[in-house]
């Protein structure tokens, strides 16, 4: 599976836009669970997207997310994201991330979902998201996320 967010990667660095389209910083907060648990988390995330022409764009994130209970850590998490502006306050996309360990003894992930961004004006954005966390040699979780961020 991390493979798909490579292979993600990969596309999104050899993609030529013509022009650039934002930069943007959030803050995001959500729900992580599995068949036995649900958490809340926190986190920040930075990205970069690029207009591909007509009303397609891809785009760079990096993240650092924290589930807010014992015995975890701030997980990294370095990706793309590909969609399409269905207006021009709203974008719908697929995003990939590699996620590192959030618990000591845990494991990477590898991350598939897909969301919705709304503009607020000029520079302010919300956003929804889901994300399904594919884990090796342990249950996969899923989060449901919400964000507010500014765009550059």
């Amino acid at each position: 599976m991390r493979y798909v967010a490579l292979s993600l990667l990969a596309s999104v660095a050899v993609a030529s836009p013509a022009l650039a389209n934002e930069a943007r910083v959030e803050a995001r907060g959500g729900v992580v669970w599995d068949s036995n648990n649900s958490d809340a988390t926190a986190g920040v995330a930075l990205g970069y997207d690029w207009d591909l022409g007509g009303n397609t764009f891809v785009g760079l994130e990096t993240s650092a997310d924290k589930i807010l209970t014992d015995n975890t850590r701030v997980t990294f998490g370095f990706g793309g994201r590909v969609g399409v502006k269905v207006s021009p306050d709203a974008k719908l996309y697929a995003v990939s991330t590699y996620q590192t360990k959030n618990y000591k003894y845990g494991e990477d992930s590898v991350t598939l979902g897909a969301g919705y961004q709304h503009s607020f004006g000029d520079q302010f954005y919300g956003k929804v998201e889901y994300r399904h966390h594919f884990v090796e040699n342990v249950s996969d979780y899923d989060a449901a996320l919400v964000g507010l961020g500014v765009r550059f």
